[in-house]
């Protein structure tokens, strides 16, 4: 798995942080970010929840 977060589309409503706390986090300016290390999303079946959750679409998921 590979996630992608396009910054410039992020409007940092954190909706991804709160689904997945374990893969997500947000940086000081509040924008959604991926925690070092969980780039593959770690295992996780929240992240493409988080993914659907997110209200501007900023964050892809695919399989690698």
């Amino acid at each position: 798995m590979h996630i992608d977060i396009d910054t410039g589309v992020c409007i940092g409503a954190g909706q991804c942080a709160l689904t997945a706390p374990g893969v997500f986090t947000q940086n000081d300016d509040g924008f959604g970010e991926l925690l070092p290390g969980r780039e593959d999303g770690a295992g996780s079946a929240l992240v493409r929840e988080a993914a659907r959750a997110c209200p501007v679409s900023a964050i892809s998921v695919r399989e690698d």
